[in-house]
């Protein structure tokens, strides 16, 4: 019993020290990069604040944040055009391919241009934990939904391995997008937390879940193809990509059923 424990152990520190070892030299010494126990802490951080959080509020005040969630949204909507315009203008200018696009791993200023972006991106993935922050306290616990906690728990991680291993390539199309998306998702919550004033200029929060949807649709055909023709990005990741795509499809489909359509169904009897 002792041996086999033994050698399990040494087997897990075997394959730890692989995780460390194998990653891209070049954003390997970067914040957060080098080990996944950072962003393993942190999440596990972030899900005793989603578990506590609700209790310690549950006798106090709600805050109501306003001058703080206009400054955090319009920054990161700041933050999400910028790193959209570094996605679409390095590829252009290191002629990316849609359709298939290996990682470039030399240290040229349009490799680490790219390289470059992808942590800011995965770094933006650290910053908006602090959505679910907000969101507890300000009491609006009905927002921190499964859905929520798991599509902000999960993007941590897979961005931690996008930057530790493939650092563009086919990863760049995932980081556009989503800036894209998050530039008005941000610009939609700058406007909220203006107040109730602002009400009638957010009628297009259906929409805003429509694109969200039409995102995922992109990104799963795009990651897919690949999985069918020859292309020298790692299956392994696209294969991670597109399944974890349809599980967001999935989630993303059955809230904007429950928010949008029963619940319009339900208005009508």
């Amino acid at each position: 019993m002792k041996r086999v424990m033994a050698s399990t152990w040494q087997k897990t520190q075997e394959f730890y020290n692989w995780l460390l070892e194998s990653g891209d030299p070049r954003t390997d010494p970067w914040p957060l990069v080098h080990s996944p126990l950072p962003v393993t802490l942190l999440f596990a951080f972030y899900l005793f604040v989603v578990a506590l959080g609700p209790f310690y509020m549950r006798k106090r005040k709600l805050l109501k944040l306003r001058g703080l969630l206009i400054v955090y949204n319009l920054s990161m909507m700041t933050l999400s055009s910028y790193m959209f315009y570094e996605f679409l203008v390095t590829s252009i200018l290191d002629n990316y391919s849609y359709l298939c696009q290996p990682v470039d791993y030399s240290r040229s200023e349009l490799g680490m241009r790219m390289a470059s972006v992808c942590w800011w991106f995965f770094f933006s993935k650290v910053i908006e934990l602090l959505d679910t922050v907000f969101f507890i306290l300000r009491k609006k616990q009905e927002q921190v939904t499964f859905l929520h906690v798991y599509h902000h728990g999960t993007m941590l991680f897979n961005w931690w391995s996008g930057v530790k291993y493939v650092p563009g390539g086919q990863a760049f199309f995932i980081g556009m997008l989503n800036s894209f998306v998050h530039i008005f998702m941000y610009g939609y919550y700058a406007l909220a937390s203006l107040g109730p004033q602002m009400h009638r200029y957010l009628w297009w929060k259906r929409y805003l879940t429509i694109m969200q949807l039409c995102q995922f649709v992109a990104i799963a055909a795009h990651s897919s193809y690949n999985l069918f023709t020859e292309c020298s990005f790692p299956d392994g990741f696209n294969t991670a990509v597109f399944l974890y795509v349809l599980s967001l499809i999935a989630l993303f489909l059955r809230f904007y059923y429950r928010t949008y359509t029963r619940g319009k169904q339900e208005k009508l009897t």
